[in-house]
């Protein structure tokens, strides 16, 4: 496969359980992806719901030659979330764990972890730093330009991973805007936000699309799409491209970028049938270009 990675991340959205484990099932026997990332990463009271699927997941995909990550909480609040990130780091085998909050980093110093798009990793220093404590993959956050991934995939610490596809995750917050969107406290929020599968809609107040909210997390409106930049990306030392998950046909998705990676589809090409497979989507390349995020700029 050229030597190029894809990786599904985490899904971030509240899915149904039995949605959530057969979309896990189906990226194991039709994806052409080389890792899957699994663990909730926004609340930790959606954790119970797809925990009893978690064991037959993960058999499902290392069977199929899939590479498992367990990805943990990106805000740890509270001495309950503590205790489940300790035991995430304690318990997860010869599985790799992804830090999403420098509290669980601690607890996975010295031996192989990787570093999550939520933690802000911008600068040669602090990759350094956390490639010493162990980590050996970080995926960079969305804001940073062509450039500057280019120079920290040149350091050579640490394996560097963009994220390629799908809506960006921007903030998390201690407070639910879900559940106070339809008058309800965080602590009752009868999981509101299963309501919408692909995140909420925010809008401007003269009724343009801005955000999207999912519980207690702030994401892009737009779906990123580097199916342009592929190749730029790949010549600046990045090898790896993560695509989060959505309520779309993401076996689709993951075979266009493969083909694009593997010169079987142009950029073109792949962005023209990514349109066709969401036309109801708008797409954002943006940072990458140093632009503001939500501008797309055509692949020549």
């Amino acid at each position: 496969m050229n030597g190029a990675k894809l990786t599904v991340g985490p899904v971030l959205f509240n899915w149904r359980p039995e949605a959530w484990r057969d979309f896990h099932f189906r990226l194991a026997d039709e994806a052409p992806v080389d890792t899957v990332h699994l663990g909730e990463v926004v609340c930790s009271k959606r954790q119970p719901f797809f925990a009893p699927h978690l064991p037959a997941v993960v058999e499902r995909l290392t069977a199929a030659g899939k590479e498992v990550v367990l990805s943990s909480l990106a805000l740890v609040m509270s001495e309950w979330e503590r205790d489940a990130m300790r035991a995430l780091a304690a318990e997860a085998g010869d599985l790799l764990v992804e830090a999403n909050d420098l509290a669980i980093a601690a607890d996975l110093a010295g031996r192989p972890h990787m570093i999550g798009p939520l933690v802000n990793v911008y600068n040669e220093g602090t990759l350094a730093y956390l490639a010493g404590k162990g980590a050996r993959r970080v995926c960079l956050p969305a804001e940073l330009p062509l450039g500057t991934l280019g120079i920290l995939a040149a350091q050579g610490t640490a394996e560097i991973e963009v994220q390629a596809f799908g809506r960006l995750p921007l903030a998390i917050s201690a407070r639910c805007y879900h559940a106070r969107s339809h008058n309800l406290h965080k602590d009752g929020c009868q999981y509101v936000c299963a309501q919408d599968p692909d995140g909420m809609a925010v809008d401007t107040m003269d009724g343009r699309p801005f955000l999207t909210v999912n519980g207690t997390q702030t994401m892009s409106c737009r779906y990123a799409n580097l199916l342009g930049e592929l190749p730029a990306l790949r010549k600046a030392g990045v090898h790896r491209f993560r695509l989060w998950p959505q309520d779309c046909d993401m076996v689709a998705v993951a075979r266009l970028f493969r083909a694009a990676l593997d010169g079987a589809l142009s950029a073109l090409e792949a962005g023209g049938q990514l349109a066709d497979l969401l036309p109801a989507v708008d797409f954002a390349n943006g940072y990458v270009h140093g632009r503001e995020g939500h501008a797309f700029v055509a692949a020549e």
